[in-house]
């Protein structure tokens, strides 16, 4: 009987390596993602200053990190600080001042004649999946594409929270924390507030994930509903047949070309809960 001759370890190492079966290789985070951290630095969309500071490169574990992290410590030329400081990639930063300047701090002063002086959070950047739970898809979290606001300091040192004040009945407070999870549904493409689901009762989470697109633009994700007269008007059809319901908030930009999308996203236009960050 004819003997069976093994090839050896490095040469069977080279073979397997060299073979398409991609045994040895590493996950790649989709294209869109760093192709639109570079067409927002290319737009001139963000500045790095003081307040914020481009960071090394984020690469792992796995697909998580960003190419160009910014470690952002204010907002808005810095009249808005942050109470920790947030890694995050370049699109969220005019999406977030673009929401601040046109939404919260107007409505900050006419409900209580001041500005927002600090933006309080939960955090932004974390290599996990949604919600925590094991196994489910990465968040925008791990992609520094996320931020979960817990909520606002105003000049004078009030605090406003999700909460506490969400549901505090019929009071400035409430109204003005609800205006802001409305306007939010603007300039994000998923926004998550108090009564979503179980994870989110005491922040709003903000994110530019790539959820595709509709007949009337890229598709956003904003719960819960907000209330009729805090809606934007509707977007007028483009005309192409609309795009088909989805349950969950997938990211399915690994589909196709996402980066455009992505970047038109900023403003040119079972675990219990915790007291972290979700989504």
């Amino acid at each position: 009987m004819a003997r069976r001759v093994w090839p050896s370890l490095p040469a069977l190492i080279a073979a397997l390596s060299l073979s398409g079966c991609g045994f040895f290789s590493r996950p790649e985070r989709p294209i869109w993602r760093t192709q639109a951290e570079n067409a927002c630095f290319a737009k001139k969309l963000v500045t790095p200053s003081a307040t914020i500071v481009p960071s090394a490169e984020i690469d792992g574990p796995g697909i998580c990190g960003m190419t160009r992290p910014l470690k952002v410590s204010a907002l808005a030329d810095g009249k808005v600080a942050v109470d920790k400081t947030l890694t995050i990639d370049c699109p969220m930063i005019p999406a977030l001042e673009a929401w601040l300047n046109d939404i919260v701090q107007p409505d900050a002063e006419a409900r209580f004649g001041q500005k927002v002086a600090t933006l309080n959070v939960f955090g932004a950047y974390s290599c996990r999946s949604v919600d925590n739970i094991a196994g489910a898809q990465l968040s925008e979290h791990a992609f520094g594409n996320a931020v979960d606001v817990a909520g606002f300091t105003l000049a004078d040192g009030r605090t406003l929270s999700f909460v506490r004040d969400w549901k505090n009945g019929d009071t400035q407070e409430a109204a003005f924390l609800h205006e802001a999870h409305a306007g939010a549904c603007q300039y994000f493409s998923t926004v998550l507030g108090p009564g979503a689901d179980v994870f989110h009762y005491n922040h709003i989470h903000l994110d530019l994930a790539n959820h595709g697109a509709t007949n009337t633009g890229p598709r956003r994700i904003c719960k819960p509903t907000p209330a009729p007269n805090l809606l934007s008007a509707p977007v007028a059809p483009d005309g192409l047949p609309p795009a088909p319901e989805m349950e969950e908030p997938l990211d399915i930009a690994h589909l196709g070309n996402g980066g455009a999308n992505a970047v038109a996203l900023a403003p040119a236009s079972s675990a219990g809960p915790s007291d972290g960050p979700s989504a």
